[in-house]
């Protein structure tokens, strides 16, 4: 395997109902919130694709399960390779994604979800630039977790830690602090989990960044999904 300057996972799970977006369930039924993903899940492939060749950047599409691999492969543009998560949980699977990437001479690497369509190429460059300057740079989200995080130095200790509590973020900079990782924070954003989410994507549709995400919008219009957006 080649050695490069950067790198970006994405790391995805398989659009199955009952697996994926369940906290969307209710509103939505667990297939349309299936659905959903798959549709957010293309559409931050094909936005991060470009994204990479713009930046430089060598791609990495995590998959899990290891099954769904060859059908997500079809789905990753050029220049995704497609690899299974490795670890019992999130924290581990994140923590490998970062060893084996600086193994195989990865200076930089950021890691984002399938789930936040308006992450955009701007973003990106910022956590790079960042990552001039700081060992770890986050951008948080409004849950208390984060949806980008890039890495010039890990330890293994960055992610030992429960990753689905509200206190995920404060969590991995308490372990930075202890591990004597400097950290730099960038803009805030946000992912697609609950209906209160759903009235920020309703907001955001507005914008430029609506051009990330064609396929959900579309999805979110033919269904009238709108309907089930929360307010406050």
């Amino acid at each position: 395997m080649r050695p490069y300057a950067g790198l970006i996972v994405v790391f995805a799970k398989q659009p199955r109902p009952g697996r994926v977006k369940t906290r969307l369930c209710p509103p939505l039924e667990p297939a349309e919130a299936a659905e959903l993903y798959a549709c957010l899940l293309e559409d931050v492939l094909q936005a991060t694709a470009g994204f990479a060749r713009s930046l430089g950047l060598d791609a990495v599409l995590a998959v899990d399960p290891a099954e769904a691999c060859a059908a997500l492969a079809r789905l990753a543009p050029t220049p995704f390779r497609v690899v299974r998560q490795r670890g019992p949980e999130l924290g581990s699977r994140m923590g490998w994604a970062v060893r084996e990437a600086q193994a195989c001479g990865a200076q930089r690497v950021l890691l984002r979800g399938s789930d936040s369509p308006f992450l955009d190429g701007s973003m990106l460059a910022a956590a790079l630039a960042a990552l001039e300057r700081a060992d770890l740079v986050l951008s948080p989200d409004r849950d208390g977790g984060y949806g980008l995080v890039g890495l010039r130095r890990f330890v293994p200790e960055l992610f030992a830690h429960p990753m689905s509590r509200r206190s995920v973020l404060e969590d991995t900079l308490a372990s930075a602090r202890r591990s004597g990782l400097t950290h730099e924070l960038l803009d805030p954003g946000f992912d697609i989990d609950t209906a209160r989410d759903l009235a920020l994507l309703a907001v955001a549709r507005e914008s430029a960044q609506a051009e990330l995400c064609p396929r959900t919008l579309a999805l979110m219009d033919a269904r009238d999904f709108w309907r089930f957006a929360e307010r406050g």
